[in-house]
């Protein structure tokens, strides 16, 4: 056993196994070894501007989190990322969705038919839905967070940021391999390995594996983990100029997934024209499938039913495998090098989840293929470019049930994109301290969808001093298509009348949006940025750079589409080296404007049904500053701090409502529209921006005991952050 995870902190045995004598070693920031009379801080190596670079010299804003730093902090899933990296956060959402923030922006991207802000990208592939994030963090070479708009060097546009997953690759000439094991609360046992043999002089083979198991941490044995991953990679030189890199993978996700917690409802005063919430009391631990939870939501009052809640149906479960190929074919030159980056997706969605408000049920297939096609030039000499070309092609089909039990929505759709980009990136060698770079990128999406939402909605149609009592009608059940519904439902045709539900005095409404459409939007984006070294171990940076995510589809009436966002970034920074490479201080700031932001929420549609969509909301500015500070106070003790303070707050963000029995349930402001009485204007500008944090401080000390040809080490770290909105509601 290699870590033993305690309560808030790791002690960890550190050494790889060496099946031939050769030592196996990863990036990371404890003292440097190269030289035995030398202490100090060691470089990290980092590819995030497509060419191999220190990350002190890079001037660009990134956090990186090494391969050791993954064993030690235990991190398994994309969950686990917010806690390492002080601009990211992330939210669990239904199934195997993982969602993230970076700096404030994101989205809850929880269905198949709109683009992620912030692009995830494995292994140089990118990944078009975040559900294909499980069962990746394993094995690891590193992992590379951009903040700010990615363009002119990646293949997915994306305006909030990219995170770059890089496994550890073949090694050629080495016999070696790892295992990794832990065990803590909750029964949480991981275990992952690798092996590295060599194939001739000229070719390697990597495999590596990874176990992941936990109870739920809630009452209702929900928010648990159960995961298995595979990867093999074959690396072969055909030629001293000419290398091949091949990789599979394949990762399944099992048990019962994220839980949720009620922490209370909210009710219409009639009097007094306000809501009023009324806290739940519930433990944080206590799942929504808890008995006293079950019992608590048959205390809950379905309005447009007549009657309270039933009990949740608790067959709650994930079935979800991914399984991807990719490869690398790399050629240099005299003229340069070329790189060839051809891949295939494939993801199969099988799952139940609750949250208080209802059931998902997602069956879904998400297929997808890319190439990318980049020419380095020469490092050497005044100039330096990269050229490129990018090709994506992604179909989704999917099959989701909402049920709320008094109204289930029922969607079926196909979405098809296809992305072309062309871009490239200039660097002028000024003289030896500044540099000048210039990037463009032209991106052509064109999308298609074609789907159908039927909304089943259970109305009860007598009043009892002064509100709907239905008490003995039955609420509807969790099915994957409304055709599974049975008497006493009789669903009525699309179009059609309400249906009585036997003799309770309710109707069975049947709300239906069909959507047909395409979308082709293109643009062009761009970087200009500057380099200047202050002195040998300071780099003054400052950048500014344009970013675009196409638009998309809803199901949703009145929101069937929505068009591109846009950004302006502007960020200045400065990376610094002091008292012989022993304290490390990066500053940064940074500037974000946003127009035409895409929010996705859940919301009441044109029609007055419930919904989810996304629409354009105007501006938002997100600004603020990071500080990065790690210390080397001797040989064996590191000291480290990462601070961000951020202000990220919607300028101008105005939505509507269409008006009913009840006020719209929400913390902004809102008024009857003067042109269309029947819409209420909602107005959440100056609010703050989703997961934005105004403070997040990460600290950490490690202690390195060597032992021969290992070492001991000692370490414990936290983290603290403000408090935050999840929704603007």
């Amino acid at each position: 056993m290699r870590n033993l995870l305690l309560a808030g902190s790791a002690l960890f045995l550190s050494g790889y196994a060496s099946l031939a004598g050769a030592q196996s070693a990863t990036a990371s920031t404890a003292p440097a070894a190269d030289a035995v009379d030398s202490i100090g801080l060691e470089e990290i190596v980092v590819t995030a501007q497509r060419r191999e670079e220190s990350l002190q010299r890079a001037g660009i804003a990134i956090d990186v989190v090494t391969g050791e730093a993954f064993l030690a902090k235990g991190i398994t899933s994309a969950s686990d990322l917010g806690k390492v990296v002080p601009s990211l956060n992330v939210q669990s959402g239904g199934g195997a969705n993982a969602i993230f923030f970076l700096r404030g922006v994101g989205n809850f991207t929880v269905n198949g038919y709109s683009d992620p802000a912030i692009a995830f990208n494995y292994d140089g592939v990118y990944l078009g839905r975040p559900t294909s994030t499980s069962g990746m963090f394993y094995d690891m070479e590193r992992l590379e967070v951009l903040k700010g708009p990615q363009g002119t060097l990646y293949g997915r546009n994306a305006t909030a940021g990219a995170i770059n997953v890089i496994p550890a690759r073949p090694r050629l000439g080495e016999f070696s391999g790892f295992v990794d094991g832990s065990y803590g609360n909750y029964n949480a046992m991981t275990l992952q390995g690798a092996i590295n043999a060599p194939v001739g002089e000229t070719m390697a083979l990597r495999l590596a594996g990874n176990i992941v198991s936990r109870d739920g941490y809630l009452s209702d044995d929900t928010s648990d983990e159960d995961n298995q991953a595979f990867r093999a990679q074959l690396l072969t030189e055909l030629t001293p100029d000419l290398s091949l890199r091949v990789g599979a993978d394949y990762s399944k996700t099992g048990g019962k997934g994220a839980g949720s917690v009620y922490a209370g409802s909210y009710v219409f005063n009639f009097p007094t024209q306000q809501y009023q919430f009324r806290p739940a009391g519930f433990e944080a631990s206590t799942g929504l499938f808890d008995p006293a939870s079950q019992a608590y939501r048959q205390t809950l009052f379905a309005g447009v039913s007549g009657r309270t809640l039933t009990p949740l149906e608790n067959n709650i479960y994930q079935d979800n495998s991914f399984v991807g190929a990719n490869a690398e074919l790399s050629w240099t030159t005299d003229a340069g090098t070329l790189t060839l980056i051809p891949a295939v997706r494939k993801s199969d969605l099988d799952n139940k989840f609750g949250v208080p408000a209802f059931i998902g049920y997602i069956q879904e297939e998400d297929e997808q293929s890319s190439l990318e096609a980049r020419f380095a030039g020469p490092t050497t000499g005044t100039l330096n470019y990269i050229l490129g070309a990018y090709y994506f092609d992604e179909t989704v089909n999917g099959n989701y049930t909402f049920a709320q039990q008094a109204l289930n929505a029922y969607q079926e759709f196909e979405s098809d994109t296809e992305s072309l980009a062309l871009f490239g990136r200039l660097t002028a060698h000024v003289n030896d301290r500044l540099r000048l770079i210039g990037g463009v990128r032209y991106t052509e999406d064109e999308k298609t969808f074609k789907g159908q939402a039927d909304v089943m909605i259970v109305r009860c149609t007598v009043v009892v001093a002064g509100r709907p009592s239905c008490p003995t009608v039955p609420l509807l059940p969790v099915t994957d298509s409304f055709t599974q519904l049975q008497a006493p439902f009789v669903v009525p045709p699309q179009g059609g009348a309400p249906t009585p539900i036997g003799t309770t005095g309710a109707i069975l409404i049947r709300a239906t949006t069909a959507v047909n459409a395409g979308l082709k939007n293109d643009q062009v984006t761009y970087r200009v940025a500057t380099e200047f070294d202050v002195a040998d171990d300071s780099l003054l940076y400052a950048s500014f750079e344009t970013g675009y995510r196409s638009g998309g589809f809803a199901l949703s009436a009145g929101y069937e589409t929505y068009q591109p966002e846009y950004i302006d970034a502007y960020t200045l920074g400065i990376k610094n080296r002091l008292f012989d490479n022993r304290l490390q201080v990066n500053l940064e700031t940074f500037v974000w404007k946003y127009r035409d932001q895409q929010i996705n929420h859940t919301g009441i549609d044109r029609n007055g049904n419930q919904g989810q969509f996304t629409e354009n909301v105007g501006r938002s500015t997100n600004q603020g500053a990071e500080l990065d500070v790690q210390f080397l106070a001797t040989e064996n003790t590191l000291l480290g701090m990462t601070a961000q303070y951020l202000d990220a707050t919607y300028d101008s963000f105005v939505y509507q409502e269409p008006v009913g029995a009840t006020p719209p349930l929400t913390g902004c402001s809102y008024k009857l529209n003067t042109s269309t009485p029947t819409l209420y204007d909602i107005n959440c500008s100056g609010k703050p921006s989703y997961q934005s944090p105004e403070w997040t401080v990460n600290l950490g000390v490690q202690q390195t005991m060597p032992l021969g040809a290992y070492k001991l080490v000692a370490a414990a770290d936290t983290q603290y952050k403000t408090s935050r909105y999840l929704a603007f509601q």
